[in-house]
């Protein structure tokens, strides 16, 4: 295996090029609503036990330290920060933010479920609510046409004053999908997260029940980055990618001082 000081800092390089790419994308979706925040996780390589500590120095000593050269890092896993974005009021009716847990349905062109935290839902020319993309909500709503003075309840329940009537109809409820683990939910395009083995199946359930979070209307949920946070841990990788080129330049120097000493 491996073990040399040039081996150790380009694993180096490589895990802080991936936090990079990391930071770079939370970043990138400051603005996107509904967006989670990623964080890069890293673990030591394996060591090489040159010696253990207790084995036999002699017939009545043992070596109090051990000898353990590490060989470097690598990215263990990524996960998601699933904390609460804030808040916006944008005036729109059809734009929904779930405050607590939970995730809109969202049904894919292939008949399988995504989830999302993303609410900035439209209709179809058909009437039905559906995302930007033109994905259908799940379990589905249609809003008639000339429908007005839409109404979306914190449980979810929505309901209309429909054409030639005074009296609000309710045209359907809206639920909400949560998880026993929603770190490990896998992130999709499209602020769509997929279900997982280690996600667990989704429990659903009406918005405001016990697990699941309530329901805004006229409310979209932002990003949950921070740029302050993000800078910081920007600047951090910098210069921790720095001091790996500087160990390699300066493993480099040592490498010629011994090639010239030698010949």
């Amino acid at each position: 295996m491996p073990s040399s000081a040039l081996y150790v800092a380009r694993t180096g390089l490589q895990a802080q090029d991936t936090r990079m790419q990391v930071i770079a994308n939370n970043l990138a979706n400051v603005s996107t609503t509904g967006f989670k925040r990623d964080r890069a996780n890293f673990a030591t390589l394996a060591y090489q036990d040159g010696r253990v500590a207790g084995e036999q120095s002699s017939g009545q000593t043992a070596y109090a330290t051990g000898v353990n050269l590490g060989t470097g890092v690598a990215l263990q896993s990524t996960s998601t920060d699933t904390s609460q974005g804030t808040l916006q009021a944008t005036g729109n009716g059809l734009d929904m933010a779930i405050s607590g847990d939970g995730y809109f349905q969202v049904t894919l062109p292939d008949g399988s479920l995504s989830y999302t935290r993303a609410g900035n839902f439209t209709t179809s020319a058909e009437g039905l609510v559906v995302t930007s993309q033109g994905y259908p909500l799940q379990p589905q709503l249609t809003i008639p046409q000339g429908a007005s003075a839409i109404t979306i309840g914190q449980d979810g329940t929505v309901s209309a004053v429909l054409p030639g009537a005074t009296a609000s109809s309710t045209l359907g409820q809206i639920t909400t999908a949560t998880f026993a683990n929603p770190a490990a939910l896998q992130t999709a395009s499209d602020n769509f997260f997929k279900e997982t083995a280690g996600s667990g199946a989704p429990q659903v359930g009406a918005a405001g029940a016990t697990g699941h979070g309530t329901i805004r209307q006229n409310f979209l949920e932002q990003s949950n980055v921070s740029v302050v946070t993000e800078l910081v841990d920007m600047i951090e990788c910098q210069r921790a990618y720095e001091v790996n080129s500087k160990v390699i330049s300066a493993v480099d120097d040592m490498l010629k001082n011994a090639n010239q000493s030698l010949t």
